[in-house]
């Protein structure tokens, strides 16, 4: 899976199900096996023997050595809970959703911390990429890379909620993790930023369909009328590569390791789900009635 890939719900599942089932199964099978041993074992207490003992009891030595199961027991007990979940295999899909369910909210509780130790520099950092209203209510951060095929098409719900929400600030982070030639186009958007043209640029970048490089991205800002020598001065400041390097260390304390990502207040939405603009929606919804707990 590319960096930029978002998997589908099912081709996760399916990954997950492909390594948590044996492990589940072992786990049951070893549970088991420990139960069976504990009855087995020698000295261990069945029948009237197990109500509770008036005086302290110390348990004697097994005799006859070692005192774990057979081959031919644990076989018998390994046949029997292969049988059982065979026939109840429901249960490893309880066990997995479980722990997928763990896991997601592991993740929810691990980004809601980072971002409420980084909120300034995530929702406050006054580089000056954004869009939509300065004061909007709610704001949304993205996390994107020009040669991303998945920011490309996550841009059109982008600019689509900007134009059916016009409350909403959007805080551009240029996050470029497809070498060169992506950072190379970064330093021209942002240096754009310098003659009032930032996203204009952006865009122009984002909705581009071939490759984005250095080169693409002047000529892109040269047919918007930028001044060229500023330009080229500005995308080589110690400003610009300040900016690149510090978003670039923002999204490695946030975990983020592809794009496009976007925070929505403190929800995270990870790659370019088919709906995102529901997706969008829902979240800014959500965050105007419950708001954020994370600083933003």
């Amino acid at each position: 899976m590319s960096k930029s890939t978002p998997p589908s719900s099912d081709s996760t599942k399916s990954g997950l199900m492909q390594f948590v089932v044996p492990a589940l199964v072992g786990a049951v099978v070893s549970a088991a096996v420990f139960a069976v041993f504990l009855r087995l074992s020698p000295g261990a207490m069945t029948g009237p023997e197990q109500e509770v003992a008036t005086k302290p009891v110390v348990a004697e030595k097994p005799s006859g050595g070692d005192a774990s199961l057979s081959q031919a027991q644990r076989a018998e007990v390994e046949k029997t809970v292969q049988e059982y979940l065979l026939k109840n295999p429901q249960i490893l899909v309880q066990m997995s959703e479980a722990l997928e369910r763990h896991q997601a909210e592991e993740r929810v509780t691990r980004i809601r911390s980072a971002i409420s130790e980084n909120a300034d520099a995530i929702f406050r950092d006054n580089y000056g990429l954004e869009t939509g209203d300065p004061d909007g209510d709610v704001t949304i951060v993205e996390f994107s890379d020009y040669n991303c095929p998945y920011c490309k098409r996550a841009f059109n719900d982008l600019t689509k909620l900007l134009d059916s929400d016009k409350k909403v600030r959007v805080v551009l982070k240029e996050f470029p993790i497809f070498g060169e030639r992506s950072e190379g186009a970064a330093r021209v958007a942002v240096a754009a930023k310098n003659q009032g043209k930032y996203f204009e640029v952006h865009a122009a970048l984002l909705k581009n369909r071939g490759q984005n490089t250095e080169q693409t991205a002047l000529k892109l800002a040269e047919n918007l009328g930028l001044d060229m020598d500023k330009l080229r001065q500005d995308m080589n400041s110690d400003e610009t590569r300040k900016i690149i390097r510090e978003t670039r260390e923002l999204g490695n304390k946030l975990g983020i390791q592809g794009t496009p990502f976007y925070l929505v207040g403190d929800r995270s939405i990870p790659g370019a789900p088919e709906d995102l603009f529901k997706v969008f929606q829902q979240n800014v919804a959500d965050v105007r009635k419950n708001g954020c707990k994370s600083g933003c």
